[in-house]
């Protein structure tokens, strides 16, 4: 695509004027006085905080430990802001060697004053625990109750403090180095297709396309890029698994997954759950309607190429940027006036990147930033009712971090179980609007579709994903793997999720390997579909007519990371502990399923 700037930084197309963000409210520049100006008083301040606080948090009162968190959230929240800038230049084009050069010395640098900062949590946690309820006495203090709980919740596996920072300093020459030469890796990467070099979005969006051998091409050239360049993807898996289980023998984690439950405030058997309740459900969701699917495209077996294709009456037509955003706005509207004038102002203030150019990250994104700003969004935009959902995704993030964003840098972040409640819930705000619009039996059917399509690759999908880590991890720590067995794995995997109506050829046992995820921020997945389920369960409880529904919604998303899922899900008459919650939560998209069964 041959993108035409305009001086106010949109971008021409076919789709309308597509923007890109204005980062200028964090930064003017790489070179800007004001980030140079940060990073030297931030350190001047970390050196300051550690000379006054450290060896000394045990003796200080209620009040003063209030006084020296209030520091150091402010210190948080400064780094953070020329952190946030770096990634998200990063992330406008990772193919420029100085941005790179320009985000990794920035990370350098903020990596040195945390470590000198490191010392304060750490010390936090030695405090025992019946002098921290009593310095807890302090109102100033109980304002931060949440993230002592959340920071102490880590107590039985905290190492010494000279581990910890070594840990905390080897971090940017381990695992966020081996991090960057994966986005690097995939950015530079070009799929060849009727002559023309696509990067990842472009090929993987054409996967949806309506004609079959576009889409067979496609998947053919990703599988066999990816699987030219297997080896890199093998060697970076297998040792980012092996550092963690390093770490967590350390730590003394019993499972893979331990650490990131732990982080996300969620205890193992509640994933557990989840994710049981999902596997057991394998045969009634995903086997159900892709034999069904099958059944449509006249075929016994649908090719792995053919899952995300659109059915013959599907909607294919081009939406243009404008017609997006309206379409998305006046949902929001319909459910709370509030929430969308809050979302309008991504689209009135450039908060937002949306047109696909060779360098920029894959995929969508919403970045916290810090509250003192504002977030950003990252799309790649094409034009297609995914890229509608998608914007309606990640405008839900946006506006619960606005939302949260009045708890304070320590405090306006959510766990990942409950990160994706907000996006959901847009999403689904959007699709039943779309449906309610549908001129006739044929369009509906064609909707339900794409949405089942959707919640199924959120929630069997991730499901997925998750159980592969859990196989893959598990067996690293019997040796590495090579990249053939990693491949067996994820074939394994997928045929038990998506069932007998699949089938799959040799190139697709590379495409684990494109998976941000499983390198970033590893069993994350699991998050979708939690969030999925919830919002399903909540959405259930809005339709019935539950009195003061949007207001609850509200403080739920303004409560940031402040509350858990059980205080947060209580006012709704929710409980994620309880197993049978899961189930109900996909009994939305079995229903959908069974609509689209009785259309034929």
């Amino acid at each position: 695509m041959t993108i035409a700037y305009a001086p106010d930084g949109t971008a021409a197309t076919k789709l309308g004027d597509l923007p890109t963000w204005d980062l200028g409210d964090l930064y003017g520049g790489m070179d800007a006085p004001q980030l140079q100006a940060d990073l030297e008083a931030a350190s001047a301040e970390a050196k300051d905080f550690t000379a006054r606080y450290e060896g000394k948090l045990a003796g200080l009162t209620g009040d003063a430990l209030a006084e020296a968190i209030a520091a150091y959230e402010r210190m948080q929240e400064r780094l953070g802001r020329v952190g946030s800038y770096a990634a998200l230049l990063y992330a406008g084009d990772m193919s420029d060697p100085r941005i790179g050069q320009f985000q990794q010395n920035t990370q350098e640098r903020i990596t040195a004053i945390t470590t000198t900062l490191l010392f304060f949590a750490l010390e936090i946690n030695r405090i025992e625990e019946k002098d921290i309820e009593a310095k807890l006495a302090s109102a100033a203090l109980a304002r931060y109750r949440p993230w002592l709980r959340d920071t102490r919740a880590f107590r039985p596996h905290q190492l010494s403090d000279e581990l910890e920072k070594l840990l905390h300093e080897k971090h940017l020459s381990g695992r966020s180095a081996w991090t960057r030469l994966f986005d690097e890796t995939m950015a530079r990467l070009r799929f060849p297709l009727d002559g023309k070099d696509l990067t990842s979005a472009e090929i993987l969006h054409l996967l949806s396309d309506k004609d079959g051998r576009v889409r067979e091409k496609a998947a053919k050239s990703f599988g066999k890029v990816m699987g030219d360049n297997i080896q890199v993807f093998a060697l970076l898996t297998n040792t980012l698994a092996k550092d963690k289980e390093i770490e967590d023998k350390w730590r003394h984690f019993p499972r893979p997954p331990s650490a990131r439950n732990l982080g996300n405030q969620v205890e193992d058997t509640v994933v557990d759950a989840l994710v049981a309740a999902v596997k057991e459900a394998y045969p009634r969701l995903s086997h159900r309607y892709y034999k069904l699917k099958a059944k449509w495209f006249g075929v016994e077996v649908l090719d792995y190429w053919d899952r995300n294709a659109p059915l013959p009456d599907a909607d294919d037509r081009t939406i243009a940027w404008p017609e997006a955003t309206r379409t998305v706005i006046d949902a929001y509207k319909a459910f709370s006036p509030e929430l969308a004038a809050v979302g309008g102002r991504f689209f009135a203030n450039r908060w937002i990147d949306v047109p696909v150019r060779p360098g920029k990250a894959p995929g969508a994104f919403a970045h916290p930033v810090v509250p003192s700003v504002h977030p950003y969004l990252l799309l790649n935009y094409q034009g297609k009712v995914r890229d509608v959902m998608t914007l309606a995704h990640e405008l839900g993030h946006g506006v619960h971090q606005i939302l949260a964003g009045p708890q304070g840098y320590l405090q306006a972040d959510t766990p990942l179980t409950l990160a994706e409640t907000a996006s959901v819930f847009g999403e689904m705000l959007t699709f039943q609007a779309l449906l309610k619009s549908a001129p006739d039996a044929r369009t509906r059917k064609a909707m339900l579709a794409s949405k089942v399509e959707d919640m199924l690759n959120t929630v069997v999908r991730q499901i997925a994903f998750y159980d592969f880590e859990a196989r893959l991890h598990d067996e690293r720590r019997q040796g590495e793997l090579t990249a053939a067995r990693i491949g067996e794995v994820w074939l394994a995997v997928q045929a038990e999720s998506l069932g007998p109506a699949l089938r799959f050829g040799p190139e697709y046992a590379h495409y684990w390997a494109y998976i941000p995820h499983f390198i970033h921020v590893p069993f994350y997945v699991y998050a979708y579909a939690f969030g999925d389920c919830l919002v399903n369960s909540l959405y259930a409880v809005y339709q019935a007519g539950a009195p003061g529904f949007q207001a609850k919604y509200l403080d739920m998303l303004r409560a940031g990371g402040t509350l858990r899922h059980k205080e947060l899900l209580a006012p709704f008459g929710l409980d994620a502990s309880d197993p049978a919650f899961w189930s109900r939560g996909l009994e939305m998209l079995a229903g959908f399923i069974a609509e689209l069964e009785g259309m034929g």
